[in-house]
């Protein structure tokens, strides 16, 4: 059943991302360029889900359980450390470079894209080459919040 529902909730999401053409590179590419032809669309899809995820995280914290009967386990960190900080940078850089983010590249991967195909390709070599690292940067919290 849980896998159901992940494939459901996740076909669900792919067709959000393609009916809001954020699938397409040159619209992130767009909504990136604050000095040129700036497209604020994608501005309004991540509104739209805030909009959604907001409630259902709101209701989420106050369950123990989930719907299909698995435990809830959110985050717990707070803080913004050196490691948060120094992933959010490559991820950004990566997206501005490439114009695609995970997701989106990875439904387009479903279209054939051989450009969306070196992307996760890409993406898969980082993460696994971060987990065999073990990156554990000891570096002092950037900023750190209390949780």
């Amino acid at each position: 059943m849980r896998n159901a529902a992940a494939l459901i909730v996740g076909l669900v999401f792919g067709i959000g991302l393609c009916l809001s053409g954020m699938s397409e590179p040159s619209k992130v590419l767009g909504f990136l360029d604050l000095a040129g032809a700036w497209d604020p669309s994608l501005a309004f899809v991540m509104a739209g889900a805030i909009a959604v995820a907001a409630p259902a995280f709101a209701l989420a914290r106050r369950r123990r359980v989930n719907w299909l009967g698995g435990d809830i386990d959110l985050p717990k960190a707070r803080a913004i450390d050196a490691p948060l900080a120094l992933g959010a940078l490559i991820f950004g850089v990566g997206w501005g470079l490439a114009g695609v983010c995970p997701a989106p590249g990875i439904v387009d991967i479903g279209f054939f894209s051989p450009s969306a195909m070196v992307f996760v390709a890409a993406m898969a070599i980082g993460m696994l080459a971060s987990r065999l690292a073990g990156l554990r940067l000891r570096v002092p919290r950037i900023l750190a919040q209390d949780a």
